[in-house]
């Protein structure tokens, strides 16, 4: 299944877009699907599917457009002070 987006663009923009390289569907496709997971709305593997990207070449991608994985919630902190405490308890 696919999903096909159409954008109303101003004739002479479309022609400057296309214009700029052959690949403007590619380049829609990789900015929507940065946004969706910068919004949560994506993880990472989906990502990776998404754009037809291993693992690495994701990563790479997430690199040069400075988006981080793994923002650490407060659940994470919860878990980590928790976990940090079995093992202090476990030490004694």
């Amino acid at each position: 299944m696919s999903l096909t987006i159409t954008l109303d663009v101003p004739e002479e923009i479309e022609a400057k877009l296309r214009s700029d390289g052959p690949k403007l569907n590619a380049e829609v496709r990789e900015i929507y699907a940065l946004e969706l997971y910068r919004q949560g709305r994506l993880d990472f593997h989906e990502l990776s599917e998404m754009l037809g990207l291993d693992h690495i070449r994701t990563s790479e991608l997430l690199q040069r457009h400075r988006i981080y994985r793994g923002s650490i919630t407060m659940e994470d902190l919860e878990r980590d002070w928790q976990t940090l405490n079995d093992l202090f308890k476990k030490a004694k």
